[in-house]
């Protein structure tokens, strides 16, 4: 590993203070290549028919990924803006929320989550290896091969964001138009289908996007305007969302509902047979290093939280070698069913944030010192934004857990409306606590 890092990279320990180069381009760049996921485009079929049952009609899943898309994007564009505001990563930012120690509960989900997508992205990069190249090269030598850049990217991570401003988004601009062309001389549009499951679609392109919401601050911090960091988030993130699910509706199509269903590295298929596919396709697989170096250096600096003093380059290394290791033995089995998941877990503690930042005054007296005091009652409006998601969601997820949810609506005589929306629902509860419990404590002071 170096000894040095330049003064324009992110400060070795969480003591350091950060530099702030990024500009509008920048996250721009950054975030529209984390929208552009290779198996994002299998995704395409959890938007067209969320339910198994209940497919969309074109029009309907369009927009339901355009709603979805701006919906998650901005949620993630305002939970950057405290980052660049602080200087502080997504994690010791949550010890203004919850206190320090407080901190630790949804750091230490974020590292579960970050070091899981981590290795999950080694495995999607070996995938489309062996798609473009076959069995030439093991499926363990492109998984190393793609940890070590990874790692390296990590040590490396303002360089890596200006590298991928300046180069590959360009080449995938490139690849996305190619591909676009390719398709629509090959599909069809669907035709048919209704309006029946938007609301769970809607819920599912939230869910990709918020995903982002525990890391958007890791790299905010480093912007030169909140302004810059909102913007490119926003603008870039739902462009490239948008383009990717619309690509991907065509790729299912061709390569088959059923076979991507069975296996959604069949989606891979038509991207490699159309003229000049493998090298596009190439410049795709490559694309998704920024995926496994963003949730490398998110865990990185979630760690950091637990362990300011230690410098971050050993933590990536450490964490670079974990999911090489994890991806060895790693399958993607259930995967929008992780994506319900992540937006239970992480779209009420967004609206408690952003209710308690903006406002709530939170802005003026946030503590993110390593002493900050508990503040036991923000777990209450996050529990129950959790509970209102899964009271609300018509997404299925594992059958045990949705049976679950299914007893306690039963139980508190709650019926759930085909309109309702999970990640709508657990947002508005929790932010209406939030914000019912910050009147009570204004009203207490006063007394």
């Amino acid at each position: 590993m170096p000894h040095a890092v330049h003064g324009d990279e992110v400060p070795l320990t969480l003591e350091g203070t950060p530099p702030k180069t990024l500009g509008v381009l920048d996250q721009g760049a950054l975030w529209a290549n984390l929208a552009v996921s290779l198996l994002g485009f299998s995704g395409a079929l959890f938007l067209i028919d969320p339910l198994g049952g209940a497919p969309l009609s074109l029009t309907a899943a369009l927009v339901a990924t355009v709603v979805g898309s701006l919906i998650g994007t901005t949620m993630v564009g305002l939970a950057a803006i405290p980052g660049t505001r602080t200087g502080q990563p997504a994690m010791v930012l949550l010890r203004g929320l919850f206190g320090a120690r407080l901190s630790y509960v949804p750091t230490g989900l974020n590292i579960v989550q970050m070091v899981g997508w981590g290795a999950f992205e080694l495995w999607v990069i070996a995938q489309g290896a062996l798609a473009i190249f076959g069995d030439t090269v093991p499926y363990a030598v492109w998984v190393i091969v793609a940890g070590v850049v990874t790692t390296v990217l990590s040590v490396w991570p303002l360089g890596a964001v200006r590298l991928i401003r300046r180069y590959i988004t360009v080449l995938v601009i490139i690849a996305m138009i190619w591909f676009a062309v390719q398709f629509l001389g090959d599909a069809q549009p669907r035709t048919g289908g209704s309006w029946e499951a938007f609301a769970p679609a809607v819920d599912y392109v939230i869910a990709l996007s918020v995903s982002w919401v525990p890391l958007a601050a890791d790299f905010a911090r480093h912007s030169r305007s909140s302004r810059a960091a909102f913007a490119g988030v926003v603008g870039g993130y739902t462009l490239a969302q948008v383009a990717c699910l619309a690509l991907g509706v065509y790729a299912v199509a061709i390569a088959g509902a059923q076979a991507v269903a069975a296996d959604s590295t069949a989606v891979f298929g038509p991207f490699v047979a159309v003229p000049l596919g493998a090298l596009f396709f190439a410049v795709l697989v490559l694309r998704e290093a920024d995926q496994s170096f963003a949730n490398v250096y998110s865990t990185t600096v979630s760690l950091q939280n637990l362990m300011p003093r230690v410098d971050r380059r050993i933590i990536s290394t450490v964490i670079g070698l974990l999911t090489i290791a994890i991806a060895l033995v790693v399958d993607v089995t259930s995967y929008g069913a992780f994506l319900g998941v992540i937006g239970a877990v992480f779209v009420p503690m967004f609206a408690v944030l952003a209710v308690d930042y903006f406002l709530l005054g939170g802005s003026a007296r946030w503590n993110t010192a390593a002493d900050a005091p508990a503040r036991w009652s923000m777990l209450a409006p996050w529990a129950l934004g959790f509970a209102a998601y899964w009271l609300t969601t018509s997404t299925p997820t594992i059958a045990p857990w949705d049976g679950f949810w299914a007893g306690v609506r039963e139980a508190v005589g709650f019926t759930r409306e085909p309109w309702m929306n999970g990640a709508l629902g657990a947002a508005i509860v929790a932010a209406l606590v939030t914000l019912l419990i910050g009147l009570v404590r204004r009203r207490a002071a006063r007394r």
